[in-house]
């Protein structure tokens, strides 16, 4: 069962504000290495729908160097060994996963509240480690210029939670940078994407696809009975499209991925399409004394390559790896910070100009575009030289410079489940 009990105030090694990939994966990695950490965690549970679901190799990776990879696949989920898309007319693949270097070749789609609820349950086997659910953290104490905890409203009323480094993983919508002041850089969007579900048949293809044509995108991923479907519009125009009637986009849907057929019907009102504003940014300093900020608190990415769990998680580990023993010493400097954003700044960089370059040369014409489309030079190679589909694969699914495990497991051995 998860901690809720209050104490008033709460004292830990570690507070970490946020129950998404990257706070819970971090809760785990210093509770096992033996630090004393609590997260904070604003809801009642984890269930949120329409959240990515994507786990890549690279995060099947680390749970192999953890040891609990044959338990987490346990899980139900389904396991994706190349993306394929239509472009215009053309249907080509783009990523093979089968040749990565990892021990898993291929992406894990799984609901991201049973990722997060597996995380949970091997965190609280360590004595160490405390969440803290429908707790919502809303200031920061602040001391001589550093940052010594937060201010939380609980179901007990508000509390205080002090520790020597408060690590925001709050989101893209982060209260914790807001409250510290952080400068963030808004690298700029044309698209938001809308998410709703159409069943699926046993007849229907196992693949995850796209579609790519003139003025819509439109994303299909393989959830066992159903699919999960982005449909990718311009920035800000969902209003609009939502004043029109909802057959119309049922339409639009038909036309684009025909195999629907009827069952475009299954989204019989706007209440079931949920809308996802798309935000790259990222912070230019992501910590000041006893703060930091990691993934999408520190950098919101595009959907596009559905990384954004992935990177998060790598956050995590390279945090971990680098301030668990400052942190079981009792006292982290800004520089051992300094260290954290050093390492994970960079593929930040790469990924995020990765997306940007695909937002700008392939999103923003397709979006725009009311004509005939043709596939560009780079879809042509993919379909003439299979080969090529390595690459992608090994970028989305390794990733630039990835973590491995370093920290010891210190903390005593977790009790059977």
């Amino acid at each position: 069962m998860l901690d809720q009990t209050r104490r008033d105030p709460l004292r830990t090694g570690c507070c970490i504000v946020g129950g998404g990939p990257a706070g819970m994966m971090l809760g785990y990695l210093l509770a096992r290495a033996g630090v004393d950490v609590a997260v904070l965690e604003k809801h009642a549970d984890f269930f949120r729908d329409f959240r990515g679901d994507t786990i890549h190799p690279s995060t099947l990776e680390l749970m192999y160097e953890l040891g609990i990879l044959s338990d987490f696949l346990k899980l139900p989920h389904q396991e994706v060994r190349e993306l394929k898309a239509t472009f215009g007319n053309a249907e080509f693949g783009f990523a093979d996963f089968r040749h990565v270097p990892t021990h898993c070749k291929f992406i894990a789609l799984m609901p991201q509240w049973d990722f997060l609820n597996f995380l949970a349950e091997r965190s609280c086997r360590y004595p160490g480690f405390r969440i803290l659910m429908q707790t919502e953290a809303t200031d920061l104490i602040e001391e001589s210029g550093a940052v010594v905890g937060v201010r939380a409203n609980s179901p007990d009323g508000r509390i205080e939670v002090r520790a020597p480094l408060v690590i925001g993983c709050d989101g893209r919508h982060s209260v914790i940078r807001s409250k510290a002041g952080m400068e963030v850089e808004n690298l700029g969007a044309p698209m938001d994407v809308l998410w709703f579900r159409v069943s699926r048949l046993p007849s229907d293809p196992d693949d995850t696809m796209g579609k790519f044509e003139a003025g819509r995108i439109l994303v299909a991923i393989n959830r066992g009975d159903y699919w999960q479907c982005g449909y990718v519009i311009p920035k800000g125009s969902f209003d609009d499209l939502r004043r029109g009637d909802i057959a119309q986009f049922r339409q639009r849907l038909a036309q684009s991925m025909p195999m629907f057929g009827e069952r475009v019907g299954e989204v019989a009102s706007w209440d079931q399409v949920k809308l996802l504003t798309v935000a790259v940014d990222r912070l230019k300093r992501w910590y000041r004394r006893g703060l930091i900020c990691i993934g999408d608190a520190a950098h919101a990415m595009s959907p596009i390559g559905g990384v954004g769990i992935n990177l998060a998680v790598q956050d995590a580990v390279a945090a971990a790896n680098i301030l668990s023993d400052p942190l079981r010493a009792g006292a982290v400097s800004e520089a051992e910070l300094a260290r954290v954003q050093k390492r994970r700044e960079f593929p930040t960089r790469m990924i995020q100009g990765g997306q940007l370059l695909v937002q700008k040369r392939v999103i923003t014409g397709l979006l725009a575009n009311q004509g005939e489309i043709k596939p560009p030079l780079l879809v042509k190679l993919f379909m003439a030289f299979p080969v090529l589909r390595r690459i992608p694969a090994r970028i989305l699914g390794v990733g630039v410079r990835p973590e491995h495990i370093r920290t010891l497991e210190r903390a005593r051995a977790p009790q059977p489940a």
